[in-house]
């Protein structure tokens, strides 16, 4: 679908269900296919000249893009309204990838500090063997991000919400101060998704997804997504020609599927989020709570200046040590126990045992992630058993 026909499409949920998909679909099923092919064969020579040419907009090989891919692509686009979108096999990918297109040795880097675990140990061996030099600013620091700018820093990579202690950077101020340098914006929006937060139209050169989450919905899939300027997402393409972190066509299927009721789904984590924050802001057993949509999280102003939404991810701290937290975690009846989110399944995780294992109590203490901390993800059941479970698992605590 064009861009000017996806203009047509005004509402959020109305693009989520009709762009990207063509209405004349094979066999005249009402759904993309799965299209289930490594290899798309030319009519004759004077097809494959054209196609070489520019002159033919069409695939030639499943690692540079595949029809049920390319439909997904452009859903995905038109939901945070963007020039292009790229997918790949995993969020990680997507986050690797966006960095080696625009990194070299001897460039240097900007992260905030509260970020995915996986994404500071990339910048950390990765990148720092490749010579490429990282900086931590914590996130909402502005004076250390314009301080840490080099002239040789080339991206700015800004989560928001930030994992897993939920900080909103403003976004339009992180922008001008990477404009201002002569560096990209890239933004990671996993945990606000199109629907709560654009960070395109905030200023970011790049956003990045794990559709793995939210945007699959259903805790079925692994993907990640780069959204933006085609002439920003372009080197990213070529990088992912060469590298090979593709989509499988089965994956891009499921999430086309869960795309086109992200808006509903997202509703009802927005809905649950802010109520199991409330609820757990006033229990006598709760030392802090961390979600954006409550007024004591000190980017409350920002958050609700920049999203539609808070999301379903709620982190907290208990008033107790490892041992309370943990026998609270296995006295919870609803959640499973995982490091993931977005699912319709609500998940609990505690980072410190799980993720952040190889470090030392005062490496992770450095770092925020105390004993006590327990990130829950929301799935969408009724609040009211959420509640319900969270209220008897701390009863005993």
């Amino acid at each position: 679908m064009s861009p000017e026909k996806r203009a047509d499409l005004k509402g959020f949920s109305t693009r989520s269900v009709h762009a990207g998909e063509s209405r004349d679909k094979y066999a005249n099923a009402i759904t993309t296919p799965v299209v289930q092919s490594s290899v798309f064969v030319f009519d004759n020579t004077a097809e494959m000249k054209e196609y070489v040419a520019g002159k033919k907009d069409r695939l030639e090989y499943g690692r540079y893009g595949n029809p049920t891919q390319r439909a997904a692509e452009e859903k995905l686009a038109a939901l945070e309204e963007a020039e292009d979108a790229l997918l790949f096999a995993t969020g990680m990918a997507a986050v690797t990838t966006a960095l080696l297109a625009f990194l070299s040795g001897g460039d240097h880097l900007v992260v905030t500090d509260d970020c995915y675990r996986k994404t500071r140990v990339f910048c950390e061996t990765t990148l720092a063997r490749l010579g490429v030099e990282t900086t931590f600013v914590p996130a909402g620091n502005f004076e250390g991000l314009d301080s840490a700018m080099r002239a040789n820093t080339k991206v700015v990579l800004a989560e928001s919400p930030t994992n897993p202690h939920l900080y909103i950077v403003d976004l339009p101020r992180a922008a001008e101060i990477a404009r201002r340098n002569g560096a990209r914006l890239l933004v990671d929006g996993t945990f606000a998704t199109p629907y709560n937060q654009q960070a395109l139209k905030l200023g970011a050169d790049l956003v990045i997804h794990s559709g793995t989450k939210y945007l699959g919905g259903h805790n079925d899939l692994l993907a990640g997504a780069v959204m933006g300027a085609e002439k920003v997402v372009g080197p990213v393409r070529d990088l992912q020609g060469q590298l090979g972190p593709t989509i499988d066509p089965h994956f891009a299927y499921l999430l086309l599927r869960g795309l086109k009721t992200l808006a509903l789904m997202v509703e009802r984590h927005n809905r649950n989020g802010l109520a199991i924050a409330g609820f757990l802001e006033g229990h006598p057993k709760i030392e802090h709570v961390y979600y954006p949509g409550l007024k004591t999280h000190p980017d409350h102003a920002v958050a609700k200046n920049q999203m539609r939404g808070f999301g379903g991810v709620v982190s907290f701290l208990l008033k107790g040590g490892l041992e309370e937290t943990l026998r609270f975690i296995d006295s919870l009846k609803l959640p499973y126990l995982g490091p993931s989110l977005g699912g319709v399944e609500s998940l609990v995780y505690h980072p410190a045992t799980l993720t952040f294992n190889d470090l030392s109590k005062e490496q992770r203490e450095k770092l925020g992630i105390m004993d006590n901390l327990v990130r829950f993800a929301a799935g969408i059941e009724d609040e009211e058993d959420i509640i319900a479970d969270l209220e008897q698992a701390l009863e005993p605590i």
